[in-house]
C-alpha cells in the first residue's frame, strides 16, 4: 500500500483549522531566507502559501546572499521580541560566510518551530521533546497513522544527520523500535536492511536503496528527493523494486514532503498555544 503524505497532511490542516475556529489572533509564523537558492525558494514560497491558507499572520523575509552575518541576527532578535510571531524559521542551507550553529541558537527555543535549537533536541533525546524537527515529527505520524504495533519492530535508520536522521532515530525508539542508525561508513549496509521491518532512508542519493536488499512485507519511508537522469523526481528507494517487497511505502513525491510542511505548521500551532496557555 502506499502511504499519502498529501493526504495524511490535508488531515492535519483540517484539524488545524478546526482548532483555530473563533480566534480573533492566529499563530505568527516569520520564515527568513538569505540568497537565492532556487530549492530554497520553492521551500519558502510552499510554507507562505500553506501559513496564508490557514489563517495564520505570516510575515516572510527575503535577505540577500551578502548579507552581514550580524545583520541578520539582529533580524532574529526582533523577531524573537515580537508578540505577534509564535515561530521563526530560517532557511538551510545558508551561504557560507554564516555561522548557521550561531543563528539557529539565537532563535528562542519556545519560537524554534524547526526544532534544531540545542534546547530542543536536548529535550528531544530525553523523550520530553514538544517541537521535534518537523521532517522526523511527520515521519512518525505516517507510521502511526498505518495502525500497526511499532513496539519490538526493528527499524534501520540511513543517514544520521540533525535534521532527519538522529531524530527520526529517537522517536522510533521512544516507540520501543529497536534502532539501527547507519551512515557512509556503516559496513555491509544490505544486512542491515534484510532484517529491518521499518526502513527510513534519507541518504540524499537517487535510487541508494534497492527492492531486493529489502525484508518481505516491510515498511519503506523514501526522504530522498533528487533529479533522475531523465530529470524526473525521485526518493533515495527504487520505488518500482521496493514496492513488490514493501507492504507499505511512500511515494516520491507526495510522501514526506507534504509532512514536513504539515509538523511545520503543527509545531506553530503548538507554540502558539503555548503562549495562550491553550
Amino acid at each position: 500500500m502506499l502511504i499519502s503524505g498529501k493526504k495524511i497532511a490535508k488531515e492535519v490542516f483540517a484539524q488545524i483549522k478546526q482548532e483555530l475556529e473563533g480566534e480573533d489572533q492566529k499563530p505568527g509564523l516569520a520564515v527568513v531566507l538569505v540568497g537565492e537558492d532556487p530549492a530554497s525558494k520553492i521551500y519558502v514560497s510552499r510554507k507562505h502559501k500553506r501559513a496564508m491558507s490557514l489563517g495564520y499572520h505570516q510575515e516572510t523575509h527575503l535577505l540577500s546572499e551578502d548579507t552581514p552575518q550580524e545583520e541578520l541576527l539582529t533580524l532574529i532578535d526582533r523577531l524573537n521580541q515580537d508578540e505577534k510571531i509564535h515561530g521563526i524559521l530560517v532557511q538551510l542551507p545558508l551561504p557560507n560566510h554564516i555561522d548557521s550553529s550561531l543563528v539557529l541558537k539565537r532563535i528562542k527555543p519556545e519560537k524554534d518551530v524547526d526544532g534544531f535549537h540545542p534546547y530542543n533536541a536536548g529535550l528531544l533525546s530525553q523523550g520530553q521533546g514538544h517541537l521535534i524537527p518537523c521532517t522526523a515529527k511527520g515521519i512518525a505520524v505516517m507510521l502511526e497513522s498505518l495502525d500497526i504495533p511499532l513496539s519490538g519492530l526493528h527499524a534501520v535508520v540511513i543517514g544520521r544527520s540533525n535534521i532527519v536522521g538522529r531524530p527520526v532515530a529517537q522517536l522510533l525508539e521512544q516507540h520501543n523500535c529497536t534502532v539501527t542508525l547507519c551512515h557512509s561508513r556503516t559496513q555491509n549496509l544490505n544486512d542491515h536492511l534484510s532484517r529491518a521491518d521499518i526502513v527510513v532512508a534519507a541518504v540524499g542519493k537517487a535510487n541508494f536503496v534497492h527492492g531486493s536488499a529489502l525484508k518481505e512485507d516491510c515498511i519503506v519511508i523514501d526522504v530522498g528527493i533528487n533529479r533522475s537522469e531523465n530529470g524526473s523526481l525521485c526518493g533515495d528507494v527504487d520505488f518500482d523494486s521496493a514496492r513488490e517487497k514493501a507492504k507499505a511505502i511512500t511515494p516520491v513525491p507526495g510522501g514526506v514532503g507534504p509532512m514536513t510542511i504539515a509538523m511545520l505548521m503543527k509545531n506553530t500551532l503548538e507554540s502558539w498555544k503555548r503562549f495562550h496557555n491553550h
